[in-house]
C-alpha cells in the first residue's frame, strides 16, 4: 500500500504542476513500480486522471468556461467506444501494447517540446472556416460539420481509454483547438469534462468487471489527489514553458524505458 501511495502522489504532484495531461506518467510507474502489466495498469491510472480531471472540471463549471454541451456529446460517443478500446488491449500481446504505448509518450513528449518552444512566440488564431464557431451568447453555433467533429474527437478519446489507459486530453485540447473558436481556458476545462466522463465510467466498468485491482488502485487515488494538491501551489512558481519541457523530457525519458522493456 505504502509503494502505491507513494507512486500516486508522484503522479498527482505532476499532474498539478502540468495539468491532467501528466497523468500520462501514471501508467509506467503503475508497470515499473508495481510490475503491472498496461491492461492492468490501465483502469488504475484512469481512476487518477479522472479523479484530477473532475476537479479541474469542476473549477471551470463554476467559472463558466464548460462548454457541457460539446464535453458531453464527446464524452457520451467516448463512453460507448472505451470497452471496444478495452477489448482490444486484452487481445493483443503485452509488449506490443507497452511499445505503442512508449510510441504514444514519445509523440506527446515531442508536441510537449514544440509547444514549449512556440509558446512565447506564436499567437493562436481562428481560420474562419473553422467547423465550430460559437454565437455571441458563447456558446456553438451546432452544425451537422460541428457535430461530426466532436463525435470523432470522442470516438479516439474513448479507444485509446480502454486500449491504453489514458485520459485522452492529448488528443482533445488540440483538437478543440483547431475545430473551435475557444479560448485556451475553455479549451483545457472543456477537455477535463470529457476526461473525467470517460474515465470515471471506464473505471466504474472495469471494478464491476473485476479487472480492477482495489489493493493498489485506491491507495494510488488518495496518493494522486494529495500530490495534486501540492502539485498546484507548486506550478504557480514556474514558467509554464519551463514546466511542459521538463514534463516533455521525462516522458521521452520513461518512454524509451518502456520500448527497452518491451523489447527485452
Amino acid at each position: 500500500m505504502s509503494i502505491s501511495l507513494l507512486l500516486g502522489a508522484l503522479v498527482g504532484c505532476i499532474m498539478g504542476l502540468t495539468g491532467a495531461g501528466g497523468g500520462i506518467l501514471a501508467i509506467p510507474l503503475l508497470v515499473f513500480g508495481q510490475h503491472l502489466s498496461v491492461p492492468q495498469a490501465g483502469p488504475i491510472g484512469l481512476l487518477a486522471v479522472g479523479i484530477a480531471s473532475a476537479m479541474g472540471a469542476l473549477i471551470g463549471l463554476r467559472a463558466g468556461i464548460v462548454r457541457y454541451r460539446a464535453a458531453l456529446l464527446i464524452a457520451a460517443i467516448g463512453i460507448v467506444l472505451t470497452p471496444a478500446g478495452t477489448w482490444l488491449a486484452h487481445q493483443l500481446d503485452t509488449r506490443y501494447l507497452t511499445l505503442l504505448f512508449a510510441v504514444v509518450m514519445l509523440w506527446v513528449a515531442f508536441k510537449g517540446l514544440r509547444d514549449a518552444r512556440r509558446s512565447k512566440t506564436v499567437t493562436a488564431t481562428v481560420s474562419a472556416d473553422c467547423p465550430c464557431l460559437r454565437d455571441q451568447s458563447g456558446r456553438f453555433v451546432w452544425t451537422p460539420r460541428c457535430a461530426s467533429r466532436l463525435a470523432v474527437m470522442g470516438g479516439v478519446a474513448g479507444v485509446l481509454s480502454g486500449l491504453l489507459g489514458v485520459g485522452g486530453g492529448f488528443v482533445i485540447v488540440p483538437a478543440l483547438q483547431r475545430f473551435s473558436d475557444l479560448a485556451m481556458q475553455s479549451v483545457v476545462s472543456t477537455s477535463l469534462a470529457v476526461i473525467a466522463l470517460i474515465s470515471l465510467v471506464s473505471v466504474a466498468t472495469s471494478v464491476v468487471s473485476g479487472h480492477f485491482d482495489l489493493a493498489i488502485g485506491l491507495p494510488f487515488s488518495a496518493g494522486a489527489v494529495i500530490g495534486m494538491l501540492f502539485g498546484g501551489k507548486l506550478a504557480v512558481r514556474w514558467h509554464p514553458a519551463h514546466l511542459k519541457l521538463a514534463f516533455s523530457v521525462v516522458c521521452m525519458a520513461v518512454s524509451l524505458g518502456l520500448i527497452v522493456k518491451s523489447v527485452h
